[in-house]
């Protein structure tokens, strides 16, 4: 596999050097461009001098320089637009080199709207924030495909859905044209569509009441047209001026509708070239796999490509923004313009309104599976997992942590089944043993998203995460470690009851009270956890604990991590070992920082 990996970065650096070879060809260009305009103003300046101030010429000469300067102004706004493109495309090229030398963290969207203390692993796992899974994962380019790829992140989905996944990824992998196309569209690079607000408008009733007017706004404003100019020519100004009051009338009646109508939902309109740009783009790809033909089918409208409709809309949205135009400002009554406006938004509404949350889902997912199809192509010894049907288990081989740079990964084995149900991780401080439970637990995210894990092989049973890893207290409401740490086991013991069966994931448990009630409390809570047909891992660095084995009936297995203490330094291998935990570091550690002990 590590021949795929030079061929990915070698893929990249290859379309990166031809991207910035366009960058310098359109600069290039650009410069040019630049000399000539300045050029043709100053002919143009001589022209008019030799024109006007020594009449050596005739006036008709100045329309030459004229008409290239303006040729030059369209020509040039398609040079910067296409080096702009170029630049983007180089930048696509550069963040996915850097997510493959493991150089990615904070240089893409953390997803921390999208982050939920309470949530039974969010927080635990480092799904979102700065180097987390979710910058890791995100090439989406509008918020409704990094919502669903949250949405994917944070809820496990069937062996059927995610088997689909697969095969969609395994379509996508390669195809970097349609993933660079999709970075470079937009007016800019940042992400965008407000998908929430555009539902908000499409899905609203209808507020244009009585339907008739319609038809007889543009009726009356032909009626007005042709008293104008019967005025103009006849000077008999009263049908023009009865006209015009009856459609002020109307206009005044509708004005309050009109404008919530047509100013009330600006958000809802931002970035409609982003998505027009981006339905096209999917509509015109050749998909081959079942699930996308059937995303790809859900792109349309009243047998009208959603792109189409979607700048049908934009028009719309230009017609209304031009009513901050003085001159329909003049002509809005006689013409009954944003009358005529609002009722063709209601058109499009009643047309295509209902199908705007059908594209929107379709290319969330699109864009979801990209995101994992990009993972997939730059990490190529990432494997898909196997799902085994019945039981309860997690099988993993040289499980790693992907957020953790490859060349400081240590990968162990792991395998957790209803005869092995729970393993005590013990170990001194700062030996792993937090990085093992976020390692198994950040694999079975990916692997129930219907993602590559880190692994040399992973094979499960559909599993949920539940995770106390990460829990603190919180001022704002009002609650201890102790009582946030037993808040969260309750959520997980309640998720145990449900399906698909839990993988628990317990960090130091219980450590905020006396040993006496942790030892009790943590093996009740273990075995409620079993009896529940869960598995999982309890870290701990309290001896104590390993007593609790005792009590499980075999189900519990002690495993350890082990440090070296040489010539004043901590030296740790990161490797689990079968057996609890002989020595401590805990007073080494004091000493070696200088605390008399």
């Amino acid at each position: 596999m590590y021949s795929q990996i030079v061929a990915a970065i070698e893929e990249y650096k290859q379309r990166l050097e031809e991207r910035e070879r366009r960058v310098a060809h359109f600069e290039a260009i650009h410069t040019r461009i630049g000399g000539a305009r300045l050029a043709l103003a100053l002919t143009a300046a001589g022209l008019a001098w030799e024109s006007f101030a020594r009449h050596a010429l005739s006036a008709w000469w100045i329309v030459l320089p004229f008409i290239l300067f303006v040729f030059l102004l369209s020509y040039h706004s398609r040079i910067l637009r296409a080096r702009d493109l170029a630049q983007r495309a180089a930048c696509f090229y550069k963040t996915g080199i850097s997510r493959i030398e493991d150089h990615w963290a904070g240089t893409g969207a953390t997803g921390e709207r999208f982050n939920d203390p309470h949530h039974e692993y969010a927080g635990d796992l480092d799904l979102f924030g700065r180097g987390g899974l979710f910058e890791l994962l995100s090439t989406a380019r509008t918020r409704m495909g990094e919502e669903t790829l949250a949405a994917w992140l944070l809820a496990p989905y069937t062996v059927a859905e995610i088997g689909e996944r697969h095969v969609a990824i395994g379509e996508l992998r390669d195809q970097l044209n349609l993933r660079e196309d999709l970075a470079v569209l937009g007016e800019d690079a940042s992400v965008g569509v407000y998908p929430d607000a555009l539902f908000s408008w499409a899905e609203a009733p209808n507020r244009m009441n009585p339907r008739w007017l319609q038809w007889v706004a543009p009726f009356l404003a032909a009626a007005a047209a042709a008293a104008a100019v019967v005025w103009w020519r006849l000077g008999i100004a009263t049908p023009f001026l009865l006209i015009v009051l009856l459609e002020g009338l109307i206009a005044y009646r509708l004005n309050k509708g009109l404008e919530e109508f047509l100013f009330g939902s600006e958000k809802a309109f931002r970035d409609l070239g982003l998505l027009s740009a981006i339905l096209e783009r999917l509509e015109n790809h050749n998909f081959r796999t079942p699930r996308l033909q059937s995303l790809q089918r859900e792109l349309s409208s009243a047998k009208l490509p959603g792109f189409r409709a979607i700048e049908r809309l934009r028009k719309i949205v230009e017609l209304i923004d031009a009513r901050e135009n003085v001159i329909v400002r003049l002509l809005n009554v006689p013409l009954l313009y944003s009358v005529q406006v609002a009722f063709a938004a209601e058109r499009w509404r009643r047309d295509h309104g209902q199908a705007v949350r059908l594209w929107s889902k379709a290319i969330g997912e699109i864009e979801t599976l990209l995101c994992l199809s990009t993972y997939s192509y730059e990490h190529p010894d990432d494997p898909f997992p196997e799902f085994m049907e019945g039981g309860t288990s997690f099988e993993g081989t040289g499980l790693g942590h992907p957020l953790i740079p490859a060349g400081r990964c240590v990968r162990n084995n792991l395998s957790l089944s209803a005869e092995r149900s729970v393993f005590l991780v013990s170990g001194s401080n700062m030996s792993g043993k937090s990085t093992l439970l976020r390692t198994v637990g950040i694999n079975l995210v990916l692997a129930m998203a219907g993602g590559p894990v880190r692994a040399q092989r992973l094979r499960l049973a559909p599993l949920h995460v539940g995770a106390s890893i990460r829990v603190n207290d919180s001022l704002q409401e009002g609650s201890s470690r102790f009582y946030a740490e037993i808040t969260r086991l309750r959520k997980i013991v309640d998720l145990a009851a449900g399906e698909p069966p839990v993988l628990f994931l317990l960090d130091e448990v219980l450590q905020g009270t006396n040993s006496h009630d942790r030892r009790i409390g943590a093996e009740g809570l273990v075995r409620g956890l079993l009896d529940r047909g869960a598995i999982g891992l309890v870290s701990t660095h309290d001896l104590a604990l390993a007593e609790i084995g005792n009590a499980l009936n075999g189900h519990l297995c002690n495993v350890h991590f082990q440090e070296d203490f040489k010539d004043g330094k901590m030296h740790f291998d990161y490797k689990l070992q079968e057996g609890m935990v002989t020595k401590s570091n805990g007073l080494a550690l004091m000493r070696s920082i200088g605390l008399e002990v």
